[in-house]
């Protein structure tokens, strides 16, 4: 907790932050504090590496002024992409996993959106073609029923297939198993010459626990999901309250 732990001095190389929730204010911006905070961690040699459930076009607009990275995590590891915003990796849905989730939605009858290749779409969104004819990167579900909610969680959870987690307490979000940004900033690092134990890790929900897990140094924002602080090693502000720029600022003061 803020004023309750002492942060040990970590030989942090590399900050990995998610945005909604996170980086950006409850209005989907990023506060000067945190950019100030960023562009001074990137000028004494330290990564910054945005690792979001967004895709590229849903998201390269409001990181691009933070400038240069080396490299960018979206869709909870579904893509990579270079500083340059070239692909540099893909993680996409099998066709006959696509179906069952399809197969699931009109079962519960639940809202569904999506993020694939071809574009975005969802229950008000029909498609063109059939479902398996998009590549799928991920398949997301939106609930007002708790108890729809659990049920199709309890579903998914059984399915050796898929990588589930949310980015709010009424979503879940499906990824190919094994996919997930803890993977995926596994492979940064390995590209970098880094490892794991130099990572900072900071985020606020269920998609951002693999890499809270798996990082030298977890951080959970202060409105962050419960589950999200009990597995992180420190708690910093909310994201109304600049929690990344005050994270960052105990790595650099360190």
């Amino acid at each position: 907790m803020i004023g309750g732990v002492t942060m040990e001095h970590k030989d942090i190389k590399l900050i990995a932050l998610d945005m909604d929730g996170t980086l950006l204010s409850p209005n989907h911006e990023i506060s000067e504090a945190n950019k100030q905070a960023i562009h001074e961690a990137k000028q004494k040699g330290i990564h910054v590496v945005i690792s979001t459930g967004r895709s590229l076009p849903n998201c390269k607009e409001v990181i691009e002024p933070l400038g240069e990275s080396a490299y960018l995590i979206t869709i909870n590891g579904g893509e990579i992409y270079d500083e340059g915003f070239n692909l540099v990796e893909r993680n996409p849905l099998s066709g006959k996993d696509v179906r069952h989730l399809w197969d699931l939605t009109n079962k519960h009858n639940a809202f569904f959106w999506s993020s694939t290749v071809e574009g975005r779409f969802n229950s008000h969104e029909p498609f063109e073609k059939e479902v398996e004819d998009y590549e799928w990167l991920k398949y997301g579900f939106e609930f007002e029923d708790p108890e729809l909610r659990e049920t199709i969680l309890s579903e998914l959870e059984n399915n050796d297939a898929f990588e589930v987690t949310n980015s709010s307490p009424t979503n879940i979000e499906v990824n190919p198993a094994g996919i997930n940004k803890a993977t995926a900033l596994r492979k940064v690092t390995d590209w970098l010459d880094l490892t794991m134990d130099q990572v900072m890790a900071v985020g606020d929900s269920v998609n951002d626990l693999a890499m809270i897990r798996e990082a030298g140094y977890g951080v959970a924002m202060g409105n962050a999901q419960d589950i999200v602080k009990q597995e992180a090693q420190w708690v910093t502000s909310t994201n109304k309250e600049d929690g990344v720029a005050k994270a960052i600022e105990h790595v650099l003061n360190q």
